[in-house]
């Protein structure tokens, strides 16, 4: 039975499940979409809704049928069998049923229709997704094959057939199962943890793009942690980020962890939307996750001193970098993602208070990634001792305060040397070259040490390190 507050749902179809109706066709509302209105329990919002639709029609019938009534129609993905809309504002995707699966050396799906939703849902990556909503009768139905909301009410994740010919058909479901764990807090049953440590290296023929797709949602997810770890146990990082494994086996003495990844994941959680109020929340979840990369390759055991790991947030950093190339990551989340790596023990660095130096040099040094670099400090911080937590905040709150106040006399925002290369040139009376750069260099020395001194006294300074040089 479909519940009564679905109805402006259905209200909001009815024009279009009557053209199919009248044309001798099926629509059914599928997938996500149906599993998210069964989720939510209220009031059902219909401007959120993704109308993501499936028929029994092929793309040219879906074409036909919808025309003359849609506003615009796009068949950019028409080679997979779906077909977009828009009428009025809302937009539409309307997939003929089809089954999706990989030749062994593939690594795009081949498309294959059908006739029959049930054939249609049996393909679909897991039972909770695998259930239709028939809208084209008087009487709309959903359609269930395989249990979705048994499934879905017991927080269950199963695949609708037997996890080996789903992960099979497409691999990256494996790496989807890691998101739903994560975002929906749902228990795989042991045939998928199983069959997902059996076939971890057919993700190999994944494309790296739609691997980062999927690695974004699921860092993103409210809680992260317990689908990373699936990915950890059940081998299916070791084909696309094996640094984390690596990370499992180096022991963690610092932050009394069992091991690196343990902190390593518990600062991701830590990393919570509402941490700053401008702030990137994938980039520093992301920045998270690769901030202690390092560690294993420069880790160093010297006889009364314990374990180290110096440098390893430059190494870190490099190897940061190498990765998220390998995975097709923009270059701008690459440079953000690798720089914050980099600087991320550099709040440490100045253990002797905030001098209006230090202030001018951590600020310059963050540029446009402050934010997330305050925020990537102050959540690497997983001690259970409450008095290093809390003496951690106060000097983060005291590094806030500093900034503020030196910002409200100084442009900090953008810190520059108070004489351009034009003018150190006409003032010393030098051409463009390697001298120009060196007196910047000089002159930025006295903007991060002293601040802003005024016209008079940088010329005064500029000439006595000309005349000395």
């Amino acid at each position: 039975m479909v519940p009564e507050r679905f109805s402006p749902v259905l209200e909001e179809l009815k024009p279009l499940a009557r053209l199919f109706a009248d044309a001798g066709h099926r629509l059914y509302l599928v997938g996500g979409t149906v599993r998210d209105l069964f989720l939510d329990s209220g009031a059902i919002d219909v401007d959120a809704i993704d109308f993501d639709a499936t028929t029994d029609a092929h793309p040219e019938q879906i074409k036909s049928i919808v025309s003359g009534w849609a506003d615009t129609v796009w068949t950019q993905g028409e080679k997979f069998g779906t077909i977009g809309l828009k009428k009025q504002g809302r937009s539409y995707e309307i997939t003929t049923h089809r089954a999706e699966a990989y030749s062994p050396d593939s690594r795009n799906p081949e498309v294959r229709f059908g006739d029959n939703i049930e054939d249609d849902l049996a393909r679909r990556d897991f039972t909770i997704n695998a259930m239709a909503l028939e809208v084209t009768s008087d009487a709309p139905t959903l359609v269930d094959p395989y249990g979705g909301i048994v499934d879905l009410m017991s927080k269950v994740l199963r695949t609708p057939l037997s996890p080996e010919e789903s992960f099979n058909d497409d691999p990256l479901r494996m790496l989807r199962a890691a998101r739903f764990i994560a975002r929906m807090e749902l228990v795989p049953v042991p045939e998928l943890v199983t069959a997902a440590r059996a076939l971890h290296e057919r993700l190999g023929i994944v494309s790296r793009e739609r691997i980062r797709v999927e690695l974004d949602k699921l860092i993103t997810a409210d809680h992260p942690s317990a689908g990373l770890w699936f990915v950890v146990d059940t081998g299916l990082a070791t084909m696309f980020l094996p640094e984390l494994p690596a990370m499992r086996l180096e022991q963690d003495p610092i932050h009394r962890h069992k091991d690196v990844l343990t902190h390593t994941l518990a600062v991701v959680e830590n990393v919570r939307p509402n941490a700053h109020d401008d702030f990137d929340f994938r980039i520093t979840r992301l920045s998270a996750l690769f901030h202690d990369v390092g560690k294993p390759k420069t880790r160093s055991v010297k006889q009364g001193k314990g374990v180290s790991f110096h440098h390893h947030e430059v190494v870190g950093a490099r190897m940061t970098r190498d990765r998220l190339r390998e995975l097709k990551y923009p270059t701008e989340d690459v440079e953000a993602i690798t720089e914050l790596v980099a600087l991320h023990l550099r709040f440490h660095t100045y253990q002797m208070g905030w001098t209006d130096s230090a202030v001018r040099r951590y600020v310059r040094d963050a540029g446009d990634l402050l934010n997330e670099l305050n925020v990537l400090t102050r959540c690497d911080c997983t001690t259970r001792n409450e008095k290093k937590a809390r003496l951690l905040s106060e000097r983060m709150d005291d590094l806030e305060n500093r900034i503020a106040e030196l910002a409200g006399k100084e442009e900090l925002a953008a810190l520059r040397p108070e004489m351009d290369g034009v003018q150190v040139m006409e003032f010393l009376g030098i051409k463009p070259g390697r001298e120009v750069g060196e007196a910047l260099d000089f002159l930025m020395e006295i903007r991060l040490e002293e601040g802003l001194v005024g016209e008079q006294e940088i010329r005064q300074r500029l000439k006595a390190w000309w005349a000395n040089r």
